[in-house]
């Protein structure tokens, strides 16, 4: 008679239903199950179930191929478990216990770690930095040794034959088995488990053909952009050291011992100037004290091109082709974005009025302090299991020695961190699972990671008001700092020394307890502004917005990738073509995904923002000298004629709306889904959907405070608040106008 019935099921089962693909928790403990018990094409039926408990049973394994794609949580406690690898396929468990089970090892747990990607809570404690480590470091250091036993003892054979390759197969997984050795004998058993699936892996790269994308060469898009892709980017031009260009950027050699006042982001843009000696005492602003010659508009560019003259009739018949190639761009541009619009939800028109002014920032608490810059904000996500739920009214600032959270509705700062000597240039929120101990399952909780000057990462959980931990990251001062946003313990920083690095920071227990291990280096030649994730895959690749331009990596982890990297590709723009020694448009000083196919991003020194397909440039095969790539332009959106960079844009792809400020104290809104009623009008920037004015805030003294530039935004999900960050102490709170 067979024990578990969809009757048995049912009964089990919560919440109650008559249906057990609603199912998400399900007790089957205590009921003497053996492996032969549990029926897997009844089970397979639980596609909702989220928690199981099998505990206090007589399972010496799990079925194979039991596939149960919601289940995060699973107990197996007192049982008779000998082979863990049946778990494989249980590949979304993020909590696992195995207590009493008398012939489990330290190899078997180690191997339940790598078969389990998302595995974070092992028995009650935190594992998520030794699993990573070993999925990534411990593997790619048996990688290495692996190759080196193949490129001294063996060969592929000449012919190939499908005999011969079985049999150098199991030689070379053989004697990879025996020579190769690391990690601690007691868990030989792993590391040898471990070599074979490598070996095998490798065997596979060798013989197997890779398979190249389908590429798509856009030879219009390629003609738009107008890159000699074999000339080499023009040398540095020498400049007035009298013009202070920017808040950032360009560092010393080494990080001055000095306060805050000698900040990386206050000296200028390495491209553009010399570097600044240590005598220089003066605070560097973000405004140009001389400006160079304005950046030519469109008519002018096209005045300069002669109207008429004496051609051939082949000439004539070159620039009539010309012409319908570009005609045939706009048109395949028009229906790209109207693809892409269409994908965006249906939102409305959203109307934003000024709530609150915040100086929270101040040297000394100061009201009178309208010269420290701010740098970064970002509201709290709501956490749930993947940490990218719905938006909450609290907002992270950093900027000077502190980081902030506010409450925008009520205009109230609710936490505040010092750290005196600091200065914060970006922050990142995250998920994290928070073990608990003693039976009681792991909790999500969101934190905060800061840094700036100094290299270091704090890590903070504001609503226990801790600031938990800290990490050297760099021994240059950091740029930027972005979680991934579906696995929250993976941290990127991007920093002064020119590298991006990503960390697994773990979780934590209820002690504040955690681990911190470097993953993967990425190699970049400047200094990064931006870090950008795909919304759907952030896993994959990085997109990283740098002084010298826009660079794509590679960050998929384990299964033949190096933990360092060199960059995919370069991606270019139409601008470009427009350089000369006056204006060079290659630093991307603002970087958004819109959707999951749209790019919003901007180049300093261009009075436009440009949205590109991600996909259609992404697909295309990049030149084999510099690796560039022109991107597949979907729209171009007017923004401000300003020679003040570093002033950041942001997106809402929930309401379809990116925004960037000026340097005016205005924010400029740009609501995607209406772009389509402009986008015909090609040739010309599409309008912004509306100009938000600078508030004009009233000083004690009741005189007024000019608009600032407005160095970063950021917006909730559902848009009902607009945070903006200026470099004049302020912190502007927008909200959403109830439609009536």
């Amino acid at each position: 008679m067979e024990k578990i019935t969809e009757k048995l099921l049912l009964e089990k089962g919560s919440p109650k239903t008559n249906k057990l693909e609603q199912i998400k928790t399900l007790n089957l403990s205590q009921l003497v199950l053996k492996p032969q018990d549990l029926p897997v094409r009844l089970l397979s039926r639980l596609q909702s179930l989220e928690r199981l408990d099998l505990s206090g049973n007589r399972l010496e394994e799990l079925p194979k191929n039991l596939e149960l794609p919601a289940l995060c949580y699973l107990d197996l406690s007192d049982n008779q478990l000998e082979d863990v690898t049946t778990l494989e396929s249980l590949s979304s468990l993020e909590e696992l216990k195995m207590e009493d089970n008398l012939y489990i090892t330290v190899s078997d747990n180690y191997k339940l770690m790598v078969l389990l990607p998302k595995l974070r809570i092992y028995n009650g404690k935190d594992v998520s930095t030794t699993a990573n480590h070993l999925r990534y470091v411990y593997s790619e250091n048996l990688r290495t040794r692996i190759i080196a036993v193949w490129e001294k003892s063996f060969s592929l054979p000449d012919p190939i034959t499908v005999a011969k390759l079985a049999g150098l197969k199991n030689d070379f997984v053989n004697t990879a088995r025996q020579q190769v050795k690391y990690g601690p004998s007691s868990v030989s058993d792993f590391t040898k488990w471990r070599v074979e699936i490598i070996a095998k892996e490798y065997m596979c790269s060798l013989t197997e053909p890779k398979e190249e994308p389908e590429t798509k060469v856009f030879t219009d898009t390629k003609e738009n952009c107008g890159i000699s892709t074999s000339t080499k980017r023009k040398q540095p031009v020498p400049v007035d050291t009298s013009i202070s260009l920017t808040p950032r950027k360009k560092l010393r050699s080494d990080l001055p011992d000095s306060p805050a006042g000698a900040s990386p982001r206050k000296s200028s843009l390495s491209r553009k100037l010399p570097t600044l000696t240590q005598t220089s005492t003066i605070r560097m602003s973000p405004r140009k004290i001389i400006q160079p010659p304005a950046t030519p508009t469109r008519g002018q560019m096209r005045a300069e091109t002669p109207r008429r003259g004496s051609k051939a009739q082949q000439t004539k018949e070159d620039d009539g082709a010309q012409i319908q190639r570009k005609n045939r761009t706009e048109r395949q541009r028009d229906a790209d974005l109207l693809s892409s619009i269409n994908s965006c939800s249906k939102t409305q028109l959203v109307r934003l009025k000024p709530l609150h002014v915040l100086q929270c920032h101040s040297k000394q608490d100061s009201s009178e302090d309208f010269s420290t810059q701010l740098w970064a904000c970002a509201f709290q996500p709501l956490p749930d299991s993947t940490g990218a739920g719905g938006g909450s009214r609290l907002v992270a600032t950093c900027g000077g020695d502190s980081l902030c959270v506010i409450d925008c509705e009520a205009g109230m700062v609710m936490k505040k961190y010092k750290v005196p000597g600091e200065e914060f240039f970006s922050l990142s929120w995250s998920t994290v699972l928070m073990s608990r101990g003693g039976g009681a399952s792991a909790q999500h909780c969101s934190i905060v990671a800061a840094g700036g000057k100094r290299g270091l990462v704090k890590l903070i959980h504001p609503r226990n008001n801790v600031a938990y931990g800290e990490f050297r990251a760099s021994r240059k001062a950091l740029s930027v700092l972005r979680f991934n946003h579906q696995q929250g313990n993976f941290l990127f920083t991007g920093s002064y020394d020119k590298k991006i690095v990503m960390w697994d920071i773990g979780g934590v227990d209820s002690k504040y307890n955690y681990k911190v291990v470097q993953l993967l280096v990425l190699e970049i030649s400047t200094t990064p502004l931006h870090i950008c994730l795909h919304p759907t895959s952030p896993s994959s690749h990085l997109l990283t917005a740098c002084e010298d331009g826009l660079h794509c990596y590679n960050t998929l982890l384990g299964k033949n990738n190096t933990t360092k990297r060199t960059k995919e590709m370069e991606i270019t723009f139409p601008i470009y073509k427009k350089e000369d020694k006056d204006h060079d448009y290659h630093t991307i000083d603002g970087l958004s995904f819109l959707a999951d196919d749209i790019v919003a991003s901007k180049n300093y020194m261009h009075c436009s923002i440009y949205l590109w397909s991600w996909s259609r440039t992404k697909a295309q095969r990049p030149d084999k000298k510099d690796r560039t790539v022109c991107a597949v332009l979907l729209a171009e959106l007017q923004w401000a004629n300003t020679e003040i960079p570093y002033l950041a844009l942001n997106t809402c792809p929930g309401q379809a709306y990116i925004v960037c400020g000026d340097d005016k104290g205005r924010l400029w809104t740009y609501h995607v889904s209406n772009l389509q009623k402009n986008s015909h009008h090609t040739g010309k920037p599409i309008l912004p959907t509306e100009v938000l004015e600078w508030p004009a805030p009233v000083r004690k003294d009741l005189s007024q405070v000019e608009g600032p530039s407005i160095n970063s935004v950021a917006m909730d999900p559902e848009l009902k608040f607009l945070v903006a960050l200026s470099d004049k102490n302020m912190v502007i709170v927008w909200k959403r106008e109830e439609s009536s």
